[in-house]
């Protein structure tokens, strides 16, 4: 594919996930403050909610990338997803009790179907010098268009406040819309002169490395409890509830401005290199919200969240896509998610179950023993980069 080409379809990408993140995160800042607050949720519901949503995106995400690289077409799935996701808005805005949301945010999440056959064909425009900066890339612009819906959010609650979250709500689906229009008639799709047929791929197809791997990020997920979790103990840490949509900015602009550069880092680096510093910022964001216990120690923990979000996603994406086989990348990054995610509701259940029957500072022990086991298994992963 020439270079221009090439160019183009990055940027349609780009853009479209900049759209899709700016709507989304016009509503994730109050998130939990709308389960909380207007639908009358308590933690343990709101870790369901959250775990539950992400399992969804797993499911979604490993089910496409089967789907994806069978019929040998991704661009539906990608578009279908920003549909679902605008759509699910418009269900929140009338929901009126926690129940009701479930149902739409199945829907959300099970928009996260474009994210492997997506991260797929990101993966094909890309070569071993450039793919972890192409991924770095659409993280930043991911992050990006969160900081620009987080900052319509904080208008949004400074002029009107949180009961008029329904016309916000609204808003927020059209982003969303116009990334599926971008991608339906933006990107064009060819199938590959490869017509073998398509045998499917099981758990005994997968190198020791990816398997290693995958084990050790199924730990580390299994403690990586949702962001909604760090926001409540900031607020019982005495945090205005205004200035929490801050706080989500503060990550989120941090994530923005650092995928790219971690992205690339890992291009020369090595991406286990990077995977180990993700962890360590995620261990140092636990620890900073429980012992320093003030106003720096809560914007501190924002800050070393952000690095490690902007460090651990594009980063472990590209490694996925160079440790599976070259014809089942779809299938094996949505496998991936799929272990992963499966780890998410469990994981936050679990820590909404501690935080209430226990104390809230138990989940971020539990997190850390279990990032520390996941850093150990790390260890022993080796990077097996392929010429494509």
């Amino acid at each position: 594919m020439a270079q221009k080409e090439t160019g183009r379809r990055l940027k349609v990408f780009a853009l479209a996930s900049f759209l899709n993140d700016f709507g989304s995160d016009m509503i994730y800042p109050i998130w939990p403050l709308f389960l909380e607050i207007i639908l009358g949720a308590n933690m343990t519901i709101l870790g369901f909610v959250d775990g539950l949503g992400d399992s969804i995106v797993s499911i979604s995400q490993a089910v496409s990338g089967h789907v994806a690289d069978r019929v040998r077409r991704r661009k539906i799935f990608v578009w279908t997803g920003y549909m679902f996701g605008s759509a699910s808005r418009i269900g929140y805005a009338f929901s009126s009790v926690w129940q009701h949301v479930i149902p739409f945010r199945i829907l959300d999440r099970a928009g996260k179907m474009r994210g492997a056959p997506r991260d797929a064909m990101i993966a094909d425009l890309s070569t071993n010098e450039n793919r972890g900066r192409n991924f770095g890339l659409l993280r930043t612009m991911d992050n990006l268009g969160a900081v620009c819906g987080i900052a319509v959010c904080l208008i949004f609650l400074l002029f009107l406040g949180l009961s008029h979250y329904r016309n916000l709500f609204l808003v927020a689906a059209i982003p969303s819309l116009i990334s599926a229009l971008l991608i339906l008639f933006l990107i064009k799709e060819t199938k590959p002169s490869d017509i073998r047929l398509y045998r499917g791929i099981s758990f005994r197809d997968l190198n020791w490395n990816f398997k290693l791997f995958l084990f050790s990020s199924a730990l580390f997920a299994l403690g990586s409890f949702s962001y909604s979790f760090l926001l409540v103990y900031a607020s019982k840490l005495g945090t205005e509830t205004a200035f929490l949509p801050v706080l989500y900015l503060t990550f989120t602009a941090i994530a923005s401005i650092s995928s790219l550069p971690f992205g690339k880092l890992s291009d020369k680096t090595g991406r286990k290199s990077m995977m180990f510093l993700s962890f360590i910022l995620w261990g140092l964001t636990l620890l900073s919200l429980v012992y320093v216990q003030s106003f720096s120690g809560v914007l501190l923990s924002f800050v070393l969240y952000g690095l490690h979000k902007g460090a651990l996603e594009p980063v472990q994406r590209a490694f996925v896509s160079e440790l599976a086989p070259i014809e089942y990348r779809a299938t094996s990054l949505g496998g991936f998610q799929l272990v992963v995610g499966l780890c998410a509701l469990p994981s936050s259940l679990v820590a909404g179950l501690l935080w209430d029957r226990v104390s809230i500072s138990t989940p971020f022990y539990v997190s850390l023993g279990l990032t520390i086991l996941a850093t150990a298994l790390l260890v022993f992963v080796k990077e097996k980069r392929d010429k494509k």
